[in-house]
């Protein structure tokens, strides 16, 4: 790495630090803001089907011809996270389609709940193979372009004769707030300082992900499903939307018609 680069580096970990430094300091003065997305009153369940809280995000039950299920909060998901941490998952499953697990973790005053997604992916055993910043077009309430951030990681396991078999997965995933999205976490925090500076408001961030396993080979496939699958879901349960884009891209979106 050459002295640029070094220079580069160091001053954005001193901003990091600086970032958390002033957060804490201000702590007492914090006022929480609303989050992004759609809450509803709804029983939030544990392992062994335990009451672990009783407001969630408002994930549809079905998209596209997919059923979403409700998936159990882990205990080490609630032991590891803040408690006024609320959660939100659901696996969607589809008849002819790969499925699709959906988490949300939306934080309270506690900011712990929000980390860089990828330590989660690799906390379950996956490689990262690749990462990518795109846009996904959306069609509702106005045409806009969602911000995500794009994994394509591995993994191997056993199995039931003994072979080693390995697995692809694709990791789509963006933050929320009030009134902000972003799929860069840097970012994410760094918009967070400058509206604590500014208006005093704390942001509720979430963080949104997608998931789907699949053979070697097929991610490709996977992917165009998953962003047909984000599209048609993120107006049911996201308030936030991006700049309205200009009719002269009527094309982007249509295609996922």
């Amino acid at each position: 790495m050459n002295k640029e680069k070094w220079i580069v580096l160091a001053v954005a970990l001193a901003l990091t630090g600086g970032v958390a430094a002033f957060l804490n300091v201000t702590k007492d003065k914090q006022r929480l803001g609303l989050p992004g997305l759609k809450m509803v009153q709804q029983d939030v369940l544990g392992e062994y089907a335990k009451v672990v809280g009783t407001n969630t995000v408002a994930l549809p039950p079905m998209v596209l011809g997919y059923v979403g299920m409700l998936v159990p909060v882990m205990m080490t998901e609630l032991t590891n996270l803040p408690p006024d941490t609320t959660f939100a998952k659901r696996r969607y499953q589809s008849k002819d389609k790969a499925p699709i697990d959906v988490s949300v973790v939306l934080m309270g005053k506690d900011r712990t709940s929000i980390h860089k997604p990828e330590i989660c992916l690799t906390g379950q055993g996956w490689r990262i193979e690749s990462s990518e910043f795109l846009t996904i077009p959306i069609l509702k309430p106005h045409l806009y372009e969602l911000p995500v951030m794009k994994l394509t990681a591995s993994q191997t396991a056993k199995g039931p004769d003994g072979q080693t078999l390995e697995r692809r997965a694709v990791f789509t995933y963006w933050f929320v707030s009030e009134n902000r999205l972003t799929a860069r976490h840097r970012e994410r925090v760094l918009w967070g300082a400058k509206d604590l500076v500014t208006t005093g408001v704390l942001q509720r961030w979430a963080y949104v992900s997608c998931l789907s396993g699949c053979p070697p080979g097929q991610e490709g496939t996977v992917f165009e499903q998953m962003k047909e699958f984000i599209a048609a879901s993120v107006p049911e349960f996201q308030l936030v939307s991006g700049p309205k884009l200009s009719d002269a891209k009527p094309t982007t979106a249509a295609s996922l018609r």
